[in-house]
């Protein structure tokens, strides 16, 4: 079995970067902003997320930046919150399994953000557990918010909730949340029975975005064969934001964002919410062209939650 290497180096101009091997998968931590995946990939291979060159190696900026990569935010989305700055160190405590990267306070929320990152024995796969604490002297009400940032040029594909046939379920298994740009008839959008697909198109003149709730909810984004695949378990008796989204998919002409979502909740003062990812790559070659049989097979072959009964 590999084992597991952590080195602290530089990364686009931020010194304090943690670099996580197995030999399976490398990410990269930043420890002069976040807290913030900046790099997901096969070890020497693409990165498949997003790095945006303009603020790259950058901190202390007085206003939000987008820098890519995997970040932490609360939902609902708003703009005196949810773009809390996240331009400074962050403290990085170093792991037997990863890391654990841990924001000051933020003074505009009062919230502290943390995420820890676990890596797979021997296997590209890792398990990123995401807490927001309230450290107001109230209850505050929110969600915790996983975003990943992906590289350009590539699809997403969600898994919708439960098929079936019209005789053997009267309910409704689910919902589509729609924004006030989400446009169905856009060519990125791509509906089969079982799947969604949203296509990132660097000549788009318009953003794209959806949600919906799955229990679980499974979502990946393939770029050049490789896939970044993540699940997260969810609970249909809980509040979701967005009209009850566990994930939502948006898409400019930089980037495309998978994002989950955990519960809406009130937490009391220093009380914190826990939302947990569980990551791993594949080397699948292009979905674009596969149907909806063919992305069955190969969901059906990715981890994910043990077979319910």
């Amino acid at each position: 079995m590999q084992v597991m290497n952590i080195r602290r180096r530089d990364y686009g101009g931020w010194p304090n970067s943690y670099y996580l091997d197995n030999g399976a998968i490398e990410l990269v931590v930043t420890g002069d902003v976040g807290p913030r995946v900046i790099s997901c990939g096969f070890p020497g291979g693409q990165n498949l997320f997003y790095n945006a060159a303009e603020a790259l190696g950058r901190s202390g900026e007085s206003q939000w930046e987008n820098r890519g990569g995997h970040r932490l935010w609360v939902a609902p989305e708003d703009r005196g919150t949810t773009l809390a700055l996240d331009n400074g160190p962050v403290g990085v405590v170093v792991t037997e399994e990863g890391v654990v990267a841990t924001q000051p306070v933020e003074p505009e929320t009062r919230l502290q953000k943390q995420i820890e990152i676990r890596l797979a024995p021997g296997a590209a796969g890792a398990t990123l557990i995401h807490r927001v604490k309230n450290l107001n002297p109230w209850a505050v009400r929110f969600a915790p918010w996983a975003l990943s940032v992906m590289a350009p040029g590539g699809v997403a594909l969600a898994v919708l909730p439960p098929r079936c046939r019209h005789e053997e379920r009267l309910l409704p298994t689910g919902s589509l949340a729609i924004w006030g740009y989400t446009d169905l008839s856009d060519a990125r959008w791509r509906f089969l029975p079982r799947f969604l697909m949203l296509r990132q198109d660097a000549s788009a003149t318009t953003p794209q975005k959806l949600g919906l709730f799955n229990s679980p909810t499974r979502a990946g984004y393939e770029r050049g064969g490789e896939l970044f695949w993540k699940w997260t378990e969810t609970d249909a008796g809980q509040t979701y934001p967005d009209f009850g989204c566990s994930l939502e998919m948006f898409t400019n002409a930089d980037i495309l964002e998978v994002e989950t979502l955990g519960p809406l909740a009130s937490i009391e003062p220093g009380g914190e919410a826990v939302h947990v990812e569980h990551w791993s790559l594949h080397r699948t070659g292009p979905l674009g062209g596969m149907d909806d049989a063919k992305l069955g097979e190969l969901v059906e072959s990715l981890p994910g939650p043990a077979r319910r009964a």
